[in-house]
């Protein structure tokens, strides 16, 4: 069995301790947070969701992009200053197009796959994050977006993945509380939400009762991989050495960082995610918001229900760099978002947050050995990192000697 140690303490970086710790290996997390789960895994809109496994590598999401460019509310916003980064990134999703398709059964059938990995683990563990198996309703509200919308289920269909139509009334009978002109829409019942939070922090206590040690607080400065071990120096006045047989790279957007270091290229990009989390504190609200999750397609917003008394909302893409920054123009359409689907629940206490997603150009994860045979990554997971996690950890614990 390996010494392995694992840059990361996100979603990815734990469900990979766990996988490596049940195969047996000494596992050891490092993370610059002082506690787990404090970044992307942080507040996300909760789906666990096959449904949602389309990749975003076609023309039309192009188009889009560029006409929303200069709409500051827009789902998908590009900032339009130029780095390399962020003009080299592009042009590889570009070349992917022609993927789409592969891609997009490929990553439905590997999210089939995790949620019965994750289910496993949450009972053998006793993890309650709040999950709500009802099912993920897709919303449309014209017919245009619902025939658009065909070709992309077809596909899900062809991953094996259990998803139909249903007319406005069918969607409001899954969905009670939705209100307002709906055209049609695409339920999945076997997709699932819960709180990815609570989930990873509940996870990281049964790594410590098999054997893992967590490194919080701690700054990994420079990575040496060789012959016999990998040497990592973490930053610090004393410059700390530690030593491993393995070292796994879970590192969200910072693994293209430490694959360069390495001369790795992970070509990940920060694609920037904000949230709301509608605090649900009186008898009507808590009645007013729903228990399906929901993906609204013209908002490109998701749902999810945390519980009795929190509601989460998600969405947006922003191509802004490593910029962190909670922008009220951001926020604010998915508070009205709220506020108009759902006028019976009250919006006075939210509660924003913006994370990033680490995303690669062809919208697939990287998962296994770069170029040197002891550092492995699992990382890119783009927007399906709490969806994909629980099958890539086992992916990765496989490739682990």
């Amino acid at each position: 069995m390996a010494n392995v140690m694992i840059i990361g303490a996100g979603i990815t970086g734990v469900t990979t301790a766990y996988a490596l710790a049940k195969a047996g290996h000494d596992v050891t997390v490092l993370d610059r947070h002082r506690y787990p789960a404090m970044e992307t895994s942080f507040a996300n809109g909760g789906q666990l969701s096959a449904s949602n496994a389309e990749v975003w590598n076609s023309w039309s999401t192009v188009m889009k992009g560029l006409g929303w460019m200069m709409r500051p509310s827009a789902p998908l916003l590009v900032n339009p200053k130029p780095s390399w980064h962020k003009l080299s990134w592009m042009a590889e999703f570009c070349g992917e197009i022609r993927h789409h398709d592969a891609h997009t059964v490929e990553t439905a059938r590997l999210a089939i796959a995790a949620r019965q990995h994750l289910f496993r683990i949450a009972e053998e563990e006793g993890i309650d994050f709040d999950l709500e198996r009802r099912g993920i309703l897709h919303v449309y509200h014209d017919e245009r977006t619902f025939r658009a919308a065909a070709k992309g289920n077809e596909l899900l269909l062809a991953a094996g993945l259990e998803r139909y139509a249903v007319s406005a009334e069918e969607a409001r009978a899954i969905e009670p509380a939705l209100t307002g002109p709906l055209y049609a829409g695409f339920y999945t019942p076997s997709d699932c939400t819960g709180d990815i939070h609570k989930f990873t922090r509940g996870l990281a206590e049964a790594c410590e009762r098999l054997g893992v040690v967590f490194r919080q607080d701690c700054d990994v400065e420079h990575i040496e991989p060789g012959t016999d071990a990998v040497r990592i120096t973490l930053a610090g006045p004393e410059a700390e050495v530690l030593l491993c047989d393995r070292l796994v790279v879970c590192a969200g957007v910072a693994s293209r960082k430490f694959a360069s270091s390495v001369g790795d290229r992970v070509n990940i990009y920060p694609v920037k995610g904000y949230s709301i989390t509608v605090m649900l504190h009186d008898e009507a609200s808590q009645k007013a918001a729903p228990h399906v999750s929901l993906l609204d397609e013209s908002a490109k917003i998701v749902t999810s229900r945390l519980g009795p008394d929190r509601f989460r909302v998600a969405g947006t893409a922003e191509f802004n760099g490593y910029n962190r920054d909670i922008r009220n123009d951001r926020i604010a359409p998915l508070i009205e978002w709220s506020r108009k689907l759902f006028p019976n629940m009250e919006t006075d206490v939210v509660v924003p947050w913006a994370g990033l997603r680490p995303m690669t150009p062809s919208m697939m994860p990287k998962v296994g050995p770069g170029r040197h045979p002891r550092i492995l990554y699992n990382s890119g997971h783009g927007h399906l990192g709490w969806t994909l996690s629980a099958a890539t950890a086992e992916m990765l614990s496989a490739q682990v000697h």
